[in-house]
């Protein structure tokens, strides 16, 4: 008795995807669904990273096919695909990198670097090729959070090569300057470094770029909008009241500006006390996913107020890796897959598609 494909198709449909909590059909997921009499062979490919989930997901779909009377040997194959995106009108898109995420603050001090680089972690954890680039040319903290000294090589002096550690590429303006040397620089030539180390960092093959962004809304982020093909923004803060009054100015900008926000993740949620283990909301409570409900933006999550997050990160192997299966790296890779999600929802870009037109005066 052989198996038909519609018979497939209506089982792989019960299936969902617990990341985009839609089925595999409907989302176009199940591909090269292969009959051979009984037995059915099929790819799964999601849209996004999630390295950890594939056992999952193809136990839950081989679970559903062998409900179809009469099914013989199934074979599942299930992995990831990450595609570029569209970005704001009128920008070119970067070589080698498919999606920018810009990750921002309204203020200062609320934990966005350590957000950006832990995210960054939790991505090429889950499959991705990933790099971080360091945006706060005043203030660089990657060199240190990243663990990497030294200076960039460049092969044909025009270029720099990405410095590298935990299987992220890194480029900041902390590995030109002396750590101990402040940059007493205006507007204009700080958007200028920023241009530089973008272009002129030889990135390679990077579904996504992360960018670390200095605090506030001030030159950098306008070059970023104007400039920069950027996929979409997530926006860092605490539950504070002052903290949630100036992440809701840079969800604004952005909005001004035509890049999407992907979503808002609440940093020092709880306060979790080492000896005892007691958590309290010192910060205050709520306020990020109110945040979200007003503006209608995704909460991506809430991270808590632990001593082991900021002395993993001030020794340069940040939670993620320093301990990858421990509760709090499975936070960020939460939130990481969330926000792959939401990238993987967005229009795909078709610019590449488009014809050149040539006009010749005969």
């Amino acid at each position: 008795m052989s198996v038909t494909v519609e018979a497939v198709k209506q089982a792989l449909s019960t299936v969902i995807d617990p990341n985009t909590n839609k089925d595999f059909v409907s989302s176009k997921s199940a591909k090269n669904i292969q009959i051979d009499g009984a037995d059915v062979a099929l790819e799964i490919e999601l849209g996004y990273p999630a390295k950890s989930q594939f056992d999952g997901i193809r136990k839950s779909v081989i679970a559903a096919l062998r409900a179809i009377p009469g099914i013989g040997n199934v074979s599942v194959d299930v992995h990831s695909k990450v595609i570029t995106h569209t970005v704001q009108r009128g920008v070119k898109l970067l070589p080698n990198v498919k999606n920018i995420i810009a990750i921002a603050s309204g203020k200062g001090g609320v934990g966005k670097s350590t957000t950006a680089v832990n995210l960054a972690l939790a991505l090429a954890a889950e499959g991705a090729s990933v790099g971080i680039l360091d945006a706060d040319i005043y203030g660089p903290s990657q060199p240190m959070m990243m663990g990497i000294s030294g200076r960039p090589e460049t092969i044909d002096g025009k270029t720099m090569e990405p410095l590298e550690n935990h299987g992220l590429q890194v480029s900041s303006i902390g590995f030109m300057i002396d750590p101990d040397e402040p940059m007493v620089w205006r507007g204009p030539i700080v958007t200028q470094a920023l241009t530089q180390l973008l272009e002129q960092t030889n990135w390679r093959d990077l579904d996504y770029l992360i960018v670390d962004m200095p605090p506030g809304t001030g030159d950098i982020q306008l070059t970023l909008s104007q400039k920069v093909p950027v996929t979409g923004a997530v926006i860092v803060t605490t539950p504070q009241d002052i903290a949630l009054l100036d992440a809701r100015k840079g969800l604004k900008m952005f909005e001004k500006v035509d890049i999407p926000i992907l979503g808002v993740v609440e940093n020092m949620s709880t306060h979790i006390c080492t000896n005892c283990g007691h958590a309290e909301p010192i910060f205050g409570a709520g306020g990020g996913e109110k945040m979200c409900a007003e503006y209608g933006v995704e909460f991506l999550g809430g991270l808590p107020l632990t001593m082991s997050i900021r002395q993993q990160t001030d020794t340069g192997k940040p939670t993620v890796v320093a301990d990858p299966d421990g509760p709090v790296a499975a936070i960020y890779k939460t939130i990481a897959r969330k926000l792959a999600v939401k990238v993987a929802e967005k229009a795909k870009d078709m610019s590449s598609k488009f014809p050149s037109i040539v006009i010749k005066n005969d």
